[in-house]
């Protein structure tokens, strides 16, 4: 297997034990001084161990789905659809590898919105989106 389907392969072992709750396997693939940045709330988290502290204790019931992870060497973006508690949230994940493992992630979240009506003639849905 080459380094880049070896790499999307560890990403979609990443977000699938995300969806199982399975925080150890979740967090295999950080490095143990990662840094995870969320750029909305200003917190980063140093540490593998600070990374999982913070997501174990989140109350919310969590699911993901992983819309498309794209990537090459060691910078990989994954575009997933988080739900908390029913609501969807849309998370972009960028990813910095360094010998195999995450180094840096920065994390977006977005919230979903109904277009405005001025735009409809212009635009289509997205077709298969969660």
């Amino acid at each position: 297997m080459d380094r880049d389907a070896e790499t999307r392969a560890r990403l979609r072992e990443h977000w699938e034990a995300s969806e199982r709750g399975d925080i150890e396997a979740e967090h295999a693939i950080y490095a143990p001084d990662a840094i995870l940045d969320y750029p909305q709330s200003g917190e980063r988290f140093r540490g593998r161990s600070n990374i999982q502290a913070q997501r174990g204790g989140h109350a919310a019931e969590r699911h993901f789905t992983v819309v498309r992870i794209q990537g090459g060497g060691d910078l990989w973006v994954s575009e997933c659809v988080i739900t908390y508690d029913g609501a969807p949230t849309c998370s972009v994940s960028i990813m910095e590898f360094t010998g195999g493992l995450v180094t840096h992630e920065t994390q977006y979240f977005a919230d979903p919105f109904e277009p405005p009506s001025s735009r409809a003639s212009l635009a289509d849905p997205i077709p298969d989106r969660p």
